[in-house]
């Protein structure tokens, strides 16, 4: 494959900030680095002038073929006409974040956990966000100050044992911003657990560096979600970014969107997962595409999703198969789905069915004689 070479900027250059000044922006910009397609052509005009604006960073467009349209990175970066419509059940604000927010930029749909937004600027716009309504406004971090309010609800409100630190995202902050903001966090006595949500090891991963990571480990414990969703993105640069995450104690875990054209297919998954797992990541989920608008010709349909998830259940370790989940639209939370594998279940029997298709029988126990 020939990789794009759109900037002077060499795809492999270490200096992070330096990927993000040389990023792919514009219209000419990208018709200069690919061979664009009509259909690119009037995606990328309408991300211009009314959808998500183009970012794509020197490294990650190095991962594009240039010539084939059909791509799977390509796919999830360069904009498509089809981004234009609008299709039955689509939403703005398909997690209802707005009507969970509890405070400025918190927003809490679960008991004991919450979000806090704290940027809209990311290291690659991808083209299925779910926060396009957000990513790459002019707002960019946002200040400790602007924050506060948040800070004082979750002092108020001990029962939240657990913040997901998102945007945007956070690493895409500098280092000593991003240990002030874990810093303040950490002062409220009753949050146990920091997780970091986060694409740039697989887009942007010259940013995970030493610095970043001893400063992690100060805030310890911090859990790193991370987000690969093509075994291409498993390069020698993304594995080392995840190592020094593993090494510098923070368990990563990974989210991926199941998206059509690009991983909608149980054997590219198994790689990416399996390449995962030897980087000692754990594959945590495996998303049906939220329904924002404008990204139906990315979403696969619903029976799809869990036809292609059944398929790597008992062909794939069991470290290596993440939970499929539907994080249901107007924010009423994820529920896991997965091909039906209970065939009865009747006076203490249950008939299952194995990943072979065969079918097996489960006794109960008697319960024993004055037991309730």
């Amino acid at each position: 494959m020939t990789m794009a070479t759109g900037t002077t900027t060499d795809p492999l250059e270490p200096d992070w900030h330096a990927q993000l000044r040389a990023a792919i922006r514009t219209h000419a910009d990208l018709d200069r680095a690919l061979r664009l397609t009509d259909d690119e052509r009037r995606g990328v005009h309408w991300a211009e002038q009314a959808g998500m604006p183009l970012l794509i960073p020197p490294y990650y467009l190095s991962l594009v073929d240039p010539t084939d349209p059909g791509c799977p990175i390509r796919r999830q970066c360069v904009p498509q006409a089809a981004e234009s419509r609008r299709v039955q059940g689509d939403l703005r604000d398909p997690l209802g974040e707005a009507a969970h927010e509890v405070a400025p930029r918190l927003v809490r749909r679960y008991p004991d956990r919450a979000l806090l937004l704290v940027t809209s600027t990311c290291a690659v716009h991808c083209r299925f966000c779910t926060r396009a309504r957000m990513v790459g406004a002019e707002e960019g971090y946002v200040s400790l100050a602007a924050l506060e309010p948040a800070f004082r609800w979750l002092e108020g409100h001990p029962e939240v044992r657990e913040v997901l630190i998102s945007g945007g995202d956070p690493l895409v902050a500098s280092t000593a911003r991003l240990d002030a903001l874990l810093g303040r966090i950490r002062r409220i006595a009753s949050i146990e657990v920091l997780r970091l949500g986060t694409r740039v090891p697989a887009v942007l991963p010259m940013r995970v560096n030493d610095e970043l990571v001893s400063m992690l480990r100060t805030h310890q414990p911090v859990w790193v979600m991370t987000h690969f969703n093509h075994p291409r993105e498993l390069t020698d640069w993304s594995r080392a970014a995840l190592r020094k995450l593993v090494d510098g104690g923070m368990p990563v875990m990974n989210q991926t969107v199941l998206l059509r054209g690009v991983n909608d297919d149980d054997e590219v998954l198994a790689a990416l997962f399996r390449g995962l797992v030897r980087e000692r990541v754990r594959p945590y989920y495996l998303l049906h595409a939220d329904v924002m608008e404008g990204t139906g010709h990315l979403r696969t349909s619903l029976a799809r999703s869990i036809e292609i998830h059944g398929r790597l259940q008992g062909r794939v370790s069991g470290l290596a198969v993440p939970r499929l989940m539907v994080d249901t639209p107007g924010g009423r939370g994820k529920v896991p789905v997965g091909a039906a594998t209970v065939v009865s279940a009747a006076q203490g029997r249950t008939v299952l069915r194995t990943y072979r298709g065969e079918e097996v029988t489960v006794l109960d126990p008697e319960e024993p004689l004055g037991y309730r």
